[in-house]
């Protein structure tokens, strides 16, 4: 996954139902769209289709996505994956290594409970047609994007938006997932400006940086942010993390440390976050 190569400044064309828009590669692969539809957008998923054309308009690559557009009164989600969502080892590199090499997306752990939890979650005061939406924003590399996909379907987790760290190529293996921290505070702010309308749950853990990022997040955005979770996976960080969730509570925002997915859906039921 980390053998590859990126083709920069090639056209790629967007088909939106009747609307066609048109973008040009960064130097590193990335493309971004943005447009206004013409019509009226339903809530829900829509298809889409990207294709890579060549300098005489042939079609060198094709592929579908899909967009979601949530109920301005729907919850959603964002949420870290290494060590929130999967056991990574994601502060020691030769663990977490070790789990990338010799695990595939059939044998790779998550938390117990945390797959049960989330799908919870994505239908909190919703139905199965229209989902609260879950953004998984990690420091991990687009590279690992299909071995996320396939992850996250076998474990059940509920379908939603990945938005990772720059590509590496293989010479930068060994800095895989240890980059990107102020890059995963950008993506989370403009998942936020997005949805201005959206009411968010942030979810994390301590090995890292994310107590800290989503607590400046609340600080920026205290109207947006409904509740802040963050697992504790590191003892000794334990009491650094309840520092800065204090902080996020006094702008009103609820938070909570725990080590079990239990924990975490109890206070959802307690803050009226998941029905009973």
């Amino acid at each position: 996954m980390f053998i590859l190569k990126p083709y920069p400044w090639v056209k790629v064309r967007l088909t939106f139902y009747k609307q066609t828009v048109y973008q040009t590669t960064e130097y590193d692969g990335f493309f971004k769209f943005e447009w206004e539809a013409m019509e009226s957008v339903s809530a829900g998923w829509h298809p889409v289709r990207i294709e890579a054309l060549s300098d005489h308009g042939e079609v060198l690559a094709e592929s579908t996505g899909q967009i979601y557009v949530p109920h301005v009164t729907q919850y959603a989600f964002i949420s870290d994956i290494d060590d929130t969502i999967m056991i990574s080892h994601s502060a020691t590199i030769g663990r977490r290594l070790r789990e990338l090499f010799i695990k595939n997306p059939h044998t790779r752990k998550t938390f117990p409970g945390v797959a049960s939890h989330y799908n919870l979650l994505a239908l909190s005061h919703t139905d199965a047609e229209h989902p609260n939406p879950f953004f998984y924003v990690s420091s991990s590399e687009w590279n690992l994007y299909d071995y996320l996909v396939s992850t996250f379907s076998f474990n059940q987790l509920p379908e939603g938006s990945f938005l990772l760290n720059q590509i590496k190529r293989w010479k930068d293996l060994l800095k895989t997932g240890k980059t990107g921290h102020e890059g995963k505070l950008m993506r989370i702010m403009r998942i936020i400006d997005a949805f201005p309308n959206q009411k968010f749950i942030l979810f994390g853990d301590n090995s890292q940086r994310d107590t800290e990022i989503y607590t400046t997040i609340a600080i920026k955005y205290p109207e947006s942010i409904e509740a802040i979770y963050i697992r504790n996976i590191r003892q000794e960080k334990q009491d650094a993390a309840l520092d800065l969730l204090r902080k996020a509570e006094e702008k009103g925002i609820h938070t909570c440390l725990f080590k079990d997915s239990k924990e975490a859906m109890s206070h959802a039921v307690r803050i009226g976050l998941i029905g009973i």
